[in-house]
């Protein structure tokens, strides 16, 4: 059986990914990295294309989409801490490095993976799954792992040198740390990856979104990184910006279904997402007032632009608690 002696290496800015691909370059394998892209943010895509550059590999960035929603909706495997299907998620994207293999004519995948570093997916067990489920069965390689692990067809082949692998585990990355500086290599992330989905305040806001919409959008889960979230009724919520560069983005995302009110005052804007009305107007309007300090309102009426629109409403109209406004 003939095997090229080329690679998809999922590179993630981390260092694990970065010493996996490394180790095939050592060998003379050609390396093609590949970086799943998850618009609401994940692992660091800087670091990411920093760690190819440094590597001297190309780079592919491939946006993942909105059936990677219905993952987080319905995962097969459960959920970890927070609302993250680390299973499921595994499987989705190493189904993605395939059709990439594919399309390049590579033989097979490489992983920084590390036997035991996460409780739900970097297990023997779910490691043997993921394998199977992502139809990479034999042509999933774990460099770091692989001494732990069975033999892959790339191993068996001779394209990889088994005896040139590691046998690493567990949650430490001492040698893995030690390796790096050995290599002259610098450009990963400090921390390993980090799924949003693990937070305990962003999975919040992420299952409140999934039980009030059938259908959210990529959209939506980026909107879920940005401001504070209040329910104000079963389709609508209002996110009130934390600083001046929030404030900017959430006006970046009003369009229709996403009316944004900004104060010609120093206060933060308040993105409303959701049908448009004075009974949503009023709340966002005391949300804005109530996240402003009493020396910078104005003393007449309240001017804010809505959606580019002038508007104003009097001061002493406005509640300063609005009722039915429940944080996330």
């Amino acid at each position: 059986m003939f095997m090229e002696r080329k690679c998809v290496a999922l590179i993630s800015g981390g260092l694990d990914s970065a010493l996996a691909a490394r180790l095939m370059l050592e060998q003379g394998i050609e390396v093609s990295g590949l970086y799943l892209s998850l618009s609401w943010g994940c692992c660091d895509k800087q670091k990411a294309v920093a760690a190819a550059h440094q590597l001297g590999v190309p780079l592919m960035v491939l946006n993942v989409g909105e059936a990677y929603l219905e993952v987080i909706r319905h995962p097969k495997y459960g959920y970890g801490a927070g609302m993250n299907p680390c299973v499921d998620c595994r499987i989705y994207m190493f189904r993605l490095a395939k059709c990439y293999l594919e399309e390049i004519g590579a033989g097979f995948v490489v992983t920084g993976e590390v036997l035991g570093q996460r409780p739900m997916s970097q297990r023997r067990r779910p490691l043997d799954l993921i394998e199977a489920e992502s139809g990479l069965e034999g042509l999933l390689l774990r460099p770091l792992s692989a001494h732990l692990l069975d033999p892959t067809l790339p191993e068996l082949l001779g394209v990889v040198d088994r005896s040139r692998l590691l046998r690493v585990s567990g949650r430490s990355r001492h040698e893995q740390l030690a390796l790096a500086s050995e290599r002259g290599m610098t450009e990963y992330s400090q921390a390993a990856g980090g799924c949003q989905l693990t937070d305990e305040h962003f999975a919040k806001k992420a299952k409140d979104l999934f039980a009030h919409d059938e259908r959210p959008t990529t959209k939506d889960m980026e909107l879920l990184a940005l401001g504070r979230h209040f329910r104000i009724g079963p389709t609508t919520k209002i996110i009130i910006g934390r600083n001046e560069l929030e404030n900017l983005l959430l006006e970046g995302h009003a369009q229709e279904g996403y009316a944004c009110l900004r104060p010609r005052f120093a206060g933060p804007s308040a993105l409303v997402v959701g049908p448009w009305s004075e009974e949503v107007r009023d709340p966002a309007v005391s949300l804005i007032v109530q996240h402003t300090k009493e020396e910078k309102l104005p003393e007449g009426a309240l001017e804010f632009f809505v959606n580019g629109r002038a508007w104003s409403m009097p001061r002493d109209t406005v509640s300063s608690r609005p009722q039915d406004a429940v944080k996330l």
